[in-house]
């Protein structure tokens, strides 16, 4: 790739960010460092009536966390700043003067009255009104009216906004790296607003402007944008400016059905579909999200990445590092990514095993009062004899609590298949051999208890269960042995005394 690789990740800041958002950001951001380019964030706010306090924040907070920081934005690096639209709207009528001087823009008076006439006249004969070559001369523009009565409008404050002259009769071709070639009618393509009565530009004129004037080279972008894509092109012909390379993503689909995954799929199924929390500044509804929920950041991006991208090999987990020298835009799919809520878990499960244990069990402790007079260091231990059974933090006292509290209950059913005549007999020799085992190391019990279950024909499910269940309260856990020499050899004893007194 000859030229710098130059990519922006631009989301409005209306809300929190979707995960769709978030895989937009992912897969620039790889792009970015696999060629050693720079990927840039810009907030695209024109649109100020749908702003929200703390959306631009949030979405900072997003990339960090998920290990993918921009090289290039609001405050940072401000090389071609500044990097949000409001603050660049002074730019953008110069360019739109420019289209219409050079004859690919023009001016439309047309009142919003005027064209909902037309819209409702066309639904009412079956048509769809479209504001383009067949029609403009009919209508209130810089190309029906005389250039003096064109001034006279102007001059006397008349609200107007500014189209793009969209040609007729010709056929487009266009490239996305991930579409392939793209034939496009012109005849179909309506005459889009570019600059809006109230002095602001529409999305397409900002966006065409912005990512020329910060030197884009790439727009990785969603699916959404794509019948966009023609009317971006010829912007780019019409300003004589070169075109930055498009490739639009796959939709992130529902996990069941038909359609784009919401934040409705999540609420129903029970999964987050945002990075993080969000409590809405307005209503304070609190929305899920993934850090919250006990996913760790590695785990969130090594399953976005496979959302409509894969390496073509069997492997599936990959570090950043690793994404980053796999990630190539030609093998993303166009056919729309199902979201599987159930390999979201899978991924984090795995990616529990690799953490930390002591860093693991200090969340463990913050998040779990019974523990706050519990040495670190036996946590430490609990943690690693246990996660890997684990797909949270939040599971680890489900898995564990025995391991600091007595069974205060036994399960019923796992009582009468452990519990037969002679149990008693067999617990209370369990508890001899106990105490008879000065150096209360695993080693030593194994070699003790199941020596002694051997040498005297006894069945291991015989000892083993009703042991267990004196332990733990049920039929799970880690290794009897283990769970022995964590606890100690007095709480073990009492523990299997109290469970021969009941039964």
């Amino acid at each position: 790739m000859t030229k710098n690789v130059r990519v922006r990740f631009a989301p409005s800041p209306t809300g929190p960010l979707h995960i769709g958002g978030v895989r937009t950001a992912l897969f620039n951001y790889l792009f970015a460092k696999k060629h050693n380019g720079t990927f840039i964030l810009r907030i695209e706010d024109t649109d100020q009536n749908r702003y929200v306090e703390g959306a631009e924040q949030y979405i900072v907070d997003a990339l960090n966390w998920c290990g993918m920081p921009f090289d290039e934005g609001p405050n940072k690096n401000e090389t071609f700043g500044p990097y949000r639209q409001s603050e660049r709207k002074h730019l953008y009528k110069q360019y739109a003067d420019e289209l219409i001087a050079s004859g690919n823009a023009y001016y439309a008076f047309d009142t919003a009255e005027t064209l909902d006439f037309h819209r409702k006249d066309h639904e009412t004969k079956g048509k769809t009104f479209i504001y383009n070559w067949h029609n403009r001369l009919k209508l209130t523009n810089s190309l029906s009216l005389s250039a003096e009565d064109v001034k006279a409008k102007l001059d006397a404050g008349e609200d107007y906004v500014i189209r793009f002259k969209s040609p007729q009769d010709e056929t487009l071709h266009l490239n996305d790296i991930i579409r392939g070639d793209i034939k496009i009618d012109t005849n179909v393509l309506d005459d889009k607003v570019l600059f809006k009565s109230d002095g602001m530009p529409t999305y397409h004129l900002a966006n065409i402007v912005d990512d020329h004037l910060m030197e884009i080279s790439h727009v990785i972008r969603g699916e959404e944008w794509l019948p966009s894509l023609a009317l971006h092109y010829q912007l780019y012909k019409a300003f004589g400016w070169e075109t930055p390379e498009f490739a639009h993503l796959p939709l992130i689909l529902k996990p069941t059905g038909k359609g784009k995954l919401s934040k409705r799929d999540g609420d129903k199924l029970g999964f987050p579909v945002f990075p993080l929390e969000w409590t809405d500044p307005k209503t304070n509804a609190v929305s899920r999200g993934y850090k919250e929920d006990g996913y760790f950041p590695e785990a969130m991006v090594n399953f976005l990445a496979f959302l409509g991208w894969n390496p073509g090999t069997e492997q599936e987990i990959f570090n950043l590092d690793e994404l980053i020298k796999a990630f190539d835009l030609n093998k993303v799919h166009k056919a729309g990514a199902r979201f599987d809520p159930d390999k979201t878990k899978w991924f984090n499960h795995h990616y529990m095993q690799e953490q930390n244990d002591y860093e693991l069990a200090e969340a463990f402790k913050n998040h779990n009062s019974e523990l706050a007079e519990i040495d670190i260091n036996y946590i430490e231990m609990v943690v690693a004899l246990i996660k890997e059974r684990a797909t949270f933090v939040s599971d680890f006292w489900e898995l564990s609590h025995f391991f600091f509290t007595a069974p205060t209950s036994y399960d019923e059913k796992a009582s009468k298949k452990a519990f037969k005549e002679g149990t008693k007999a067999i617990l209370s020799e369990v508890i001899l051999i106990i105490n008879t085992i000065e150096d209360f190391s695993v080693e030593n019990m194994q070699t003790n208890i199941k020596g002694w279950i051997t040498s005297n024909d006894i069945g291991f499910g015989k000892v083993m269960m009703p042991l267990r269940l004196a332990l733990v309260g049920a039929l799970q856990g880690p290794d009897v042995f283990d769970i022995m020499f964590m606890i100690g050899k007095a709480e073990t004893v009492k523990r299997i005394e109290k469970v021969i007194e009941i039964f």
